[in-house]
């Protein structure tokens, strides 16, 4: 009889020292090994044996982990507490809050508890805060808010939220909390009966639109569920003018002869030509390091091109425009075309692939609103995501903010003006932009941060060559480590006061931050700030 490797090596991991210490610990609880092994066990799996995330805050995850079931017991296994004043216990109470924009196909989801294998599997890093509790069920399609219940209804939906608790006080902490060596064996039942709190998380907040799942994880309930329409890719609002056609499309700028993968090709194809004779990517899928590198170089080389009449300016005072403030010479990528013979699997479609990274969204805890964390290791050179939104003209842009409401917070648009220096007299319908306030993708969470952030922006042609329009894609700068926030710099001017968005107060954090109202002010470094796309 063979002895299966991968439980031996799990069987070393339950008794190694690390693993003896953690039983060390749960026994001053009263809480033997063989009931503290399975639930090791599994959260040894969940975080792919990443012990630190168990120790952490004195065993805090495990002891969750362990007293989790026990409230998942049958009521009449509880011992029943008197309702007083009230022969009948009160009614639920409940707050809806209602989407920017909803869909009959995404119907508000019911409230349910994990299974212990989804309890697992959805466990945070950092314990909760607080000492609220409540759960919310969530979709994309909008936020249900329910007081505590001890009725449960299954879910029915991939796109769901999970509840996860924790326990109130710090364990283990020296000023006054209850540390485990503190415990004594009728502690548990205390401990598992004390207040706790929920922790929002939603599974996929796409819809179901993306290649894989975008998480939504909020451990501090200190911020409104973020409402808005998930789209995947760029969508025309009104006036822009996107000519998407074959037609456009000259042979010689296309490879209709090519099979397969280009990339593989001794010789590099006709869709190389935009790079030099040379393809962006590399065969496993990232930009080459000389591109990569020439892109991120592209602000320091100061190449600024100025319009003779600026549409920016133009939106803003038709009759009298301001002159142009400069706009950045791009490289660009030019992925093979739908007219194009290689397959999908090609090595230069990365981008329009679409994502396949995992993502997800998070609760920052300085003051920045919503961010982006990857749950997995980036290599440099890596697509993470592009920015999709809605295509406005500059004059539409402008107009929007006009007339919205001071409480009404915008995501900090993207002009797509990579190429406007070679262009002559262009036309409103012609400059354009991206909005991702109302409809975006996860891309429109993605902090701010100056000159120094782990992403960048690169202009890609995937449907036309008319480069007006094109898609802006988020590449990684460097190697981004799994639960890292991404960042990207907006490319702002702190000193534009004409802009249709007041620039944020920047909280990026950088040593190299542009925004000088920052430094050097008491009230800068205590007041907490917010970002504008803090969503």
């Amino acid at each position: 009889m063979t002895t299966d490797p991968r439980a031996a090596k799990s069987y070393d991991a339950m008794n190694d020292s690390r693993a003896i210490k953690a039983y060390d610990a749960m026994k001053n609880l009263g809480i033997s090994k063989e009931e503290v092994k399975p639930v090791l066990r599994n959260l040894l799996k969940v975080y792919d044996k990443n012990w630190e995330l168990i120790e952490d805050d004195n065993y805090r995850t495990l002891i969750d982990a362990y007293f989790e079931p026990m409230e998942e017991k049958p009521e009449e296994h509880k011992r029943k507490a008197p309702v007083e004043d009230n022969d009948k216990p009160p009614k639920t109470q409940q707050k809806c809050i209602k989407p920017f924009q909803t869909s009959s196909s995404h119907k508000l989801l019911s409230q349910r508890r994990l299974s212990d294998d989804e309890r697992m599997s959805s466990l945070p890093s950092m314990a909760a805060r607080g000492k609220k509790s409540y759960s919310a069920a969530a979709s994309s399609a909008g936020l249900y808010s329910k007081e505590p219940s001890h009725q449960r209804k299954n879910m029915s939906s991939d796109h769901h939220q999970k509840k996860i608790t924790t326990h109130n006080g710090s364990l283990g902490a020296s000023n006054g909390n209850l540390s485990i060596k503190s415990l004594s064996k009728g502690s548990r039942q205390a401990l598992a009966e004390d207040k706790k709190k929920s922790v929002r998380y939603v599974d996929d907040i796409t819809k179901g639109s993306e290649n894989v799942k975008v998480s939504l994880l909020d451990e501090t309930e200190s911020e409104d569920f973020p409402k808005f329409n998930y789209i995947p890719g760029n969508v025309i609002y009104q006036c822009a003018n996107v000519n998407i056609s074959l037609a456009r499309i000259a042979d010689e700028g296309c490879c209709a002869d090519c099979s397969g993968d280009c990339l593989s090709l001794s010789f590099p194809c006709a869709c190389s030509q935009e790079t030099g004779g040379e393809f962006a990517y590399s065969s496993n899928g990232l930009l080459k390091e000389k591109f990569l590198t020439d892109c991120i170089n592209e602000p320091q080389a100061h190449h600024y091109v100025y319009c003779k009449e600026c549409p920016i300016e133009r939106s803003k005072n038709e009759s009298k425009p301001e002159p142009c403030r400069g706009h950045l010479v791009r490289k660009f990528i030019k992925e093979c075309w739908r007219k194009c013979g290689c397959d999908m699997q090609c090595g230069n479609r990365v981008v329009q692939r679409g994502l396949s990274r995992k993502l997800q969204v998070f609760l920052t805890d300085q003051g920045k609103g919503w961010g982006v964390r990857s749950l997995e290791d980036l290599p440099m050179g890596s697509f993470v995501c592009e920015y999709a939104g809605e295509i406005l003209t500059n004059t539409e842009l402008y107009d929007r903010i006009v007339l919205s409401t001071s409480n009404d917070r915008h995501t900090y648009p993207v002009t797509l003006d990579a190429d406007w220096g070679s262009e002559v007299g262009l036309k409103d319908e012609e400059a354009l932009c991206l909005d991702a306030t109302h409809n975006g993708n996860v891309a429109r969470f993605i902090n701010h941060r100056c000159n120094d952030a782990n992403l960048i922006d690169i202009p890609v042609e995937v449907e036309t060559p008319d480069r007006h329009y094109y898609h802006l894609a988020l590449f990684t700068k460097r190697n981004v480590s799994a639960y890292e926030e991404l960042t990207w710099d907006y490319g702002i001017d702190f000193d534009d006061h004409t802009h249709p968005i007041k620039a944020f107060k920047c909280c990026c954090g950088s040593a190299h931050c542009r925004d000088k109202k920052q430094k050097g002010t008491k009230s800068a470094k205590t007041k907490k700030l917010k970002h504008t796309n803090a969503h």
